[in-house]
């Protein structure tokens, strides 16, 4: 039996080491944590095979820059002098073109409709409850320009064959009658799905474990040693570790990571927030996205989940309490009985997200090693993705033809 070492405890990480399991591989994860509080614990919850736009597009420049001077704007790019920095930056600006997202498209919705499919399988087999549920999401705007960008994205979703639909504010609110909307119009993104993060997270640990895979909690990987094209070995402090095949899948810590072994991948941390606050009145039914706020609003477990912003910048334990209060003030504007409290700072939640200079992840080998695996750079997709990573993982070790191509997602194509 061959085995797979996986550095990296987060949803990547899980799920690549629940298909590796399967396939028959020893598999051990090193996690630097505690598995208590993965990026994905605070996450919206959203399956969204609706999501073929990739981050780097067009008008996002434009508008990052007049956000940049808003401090309670969803999007933030701190200045900095950072080589990091300025490098991702600059590739950044390379792809935020229609070509480049007219050559995401596909790949994206590939992957995307697969991680969904898989996802349905999980939930059909029962071997944990995660809080499946398949209304769709509802993306609500509040003006004509936003209305117009939108319709634009259902007449390219029709051509992808993904399911979307254009709802009038009278529609919106026979879909979710004790809710108050105040919206110009929605589309309901009827491909997407919602689970509840946390239960997942914790399911699929217990499920790992029940079946013979070691999760090593808080052991931070320090030390690569590699011979030729292989990695050799792994350190975690004075611990060494051996496989037959390793992958990278740390999240916004891939590129330290990585760069024990000498490579780069070009990631920096997105930071986003999130709260929860209780619904006994379970008003809500269907997950929404905010169009011009940029907030993420999804029903779950009895409560509400809001969330949202990115921060683009070095990994910091710094709560910017003005982006909080952005997504606390935007939610009456769409929901006017809806008037969260801008929450105590141990009520907030916060994670790093994974950001790739293109918005696509990597999944691949890379030219370097020939037992080495990269999967990282989700970004706001983890949890929507973390299943179709997985299975595309276990297919890259077995040296079996993947489910989709990975052309668009090599961990070279920077280099």
């Amino acid at each position: 039996m061959a085995s797979v070492i996986i550095i990296g405890g987060g949803i990547i990480g899980l799920c690549s080491a629940k298909f590796l399991n399967e396939a028959g591989f020893e598999v051990t994860i090193l996690e630097k944590g505690d598995l208590t509080d993965s990026c994905s614990f605070g996450n919206a919850g959203m399956i969204v095979p609706s999501h073929f736009i990739p981050l780097a597009a067009p008008g996002m420049v434009q508008q990052g820059i007049k956000w940049m001077f808003n401090s309670k704007s969803p999007f933030y790019v701190k200045p900095s002098l950072s080589a990091d920095l300025l490098s991702w930056g600059i590739k950044f600006l390379k792809n935020a073109n229609a070509g480049h997202v007219e050559r995401s498209a596909v790949p994206l919705r590939d992957i995307s409709l697969l991680s969904k499919k898989l996802y349905e399988e999980m939930d059909s087999q029962k071997a944990f409850e995660f809080g499946f549920v398949k209304k769709g999401i509802l993306m609500f705007y509040k003006t004509e320009k936003a209305a117009e960008e939108e319709a634009h994205v259902v007449d390219k979703a029709r051509e992808l064959g993904i399911d979307m639909e254009v709802l009038s504010a009278a529609e919106c609110r026979a879909l979710q009658p004790d809710l108050n909307i105040d919206v110009l119009g929605a589309v309901h993104y009827r491909c997407d799905a919602h689970i509840y993060p946390n239960q997942f997270i914790n399911g699929l640990v217990d499920l790992l474990e029940s079946r013979g895979v070691k999760i090593l909690r808080n052991r931070e990987v320090n030390k690569i040693e590699v011979s030729g094209n292989n990695l050799n070995c792994v350190y975690t402090g004075n611990e060494k570790w051996t496989a037959d095949q390793y992958v990278i899948a740390g999240g916004s810590w891939s590129p330290s990571i990585a760069g024990l072994a000498g490579l780069k991948v070009p990631l920096l941390a997105g930071k986003g927030y999130s709260f929860m606050v209780k619904e006994p009145e379970n008003r809500m039914k269907i997950p929404a996205l905010l169009a011009e706020a940029r907030v993420a609003v999804t029903p779950m477990n009895g409560s509400i989940r809001y969330g949202g912003t990115m921060e683009i910048g070095k990994i910091n334990n710094h709560i910017n309490i003005n982006r909080v209060k952005g997504i606390v003030e935007s939610i009456p504007r769409y929901f006017p009985d809806l008037n969260p409290d801008v929450p105590a700072e141990k009520d907030i939640w916060y994670g790093f997200r994974p950001s790739s200079p293109d918005g696509l992840p990597y999944i691949g080998r890379g030219r370097k090693y020939s037992n080495l695996t990269i999967a990282t750079g989700h970004g706001m997709m983890g949890l929507s993705l973390g299943p179709a990573t997985g299975r595309l993982v276990s297919q890259i070790l077995l040296e079996v033809q993947p489910d989709i191509s990975l052309s668009a997602f090599s961990p070279d194509r920077f280099s």
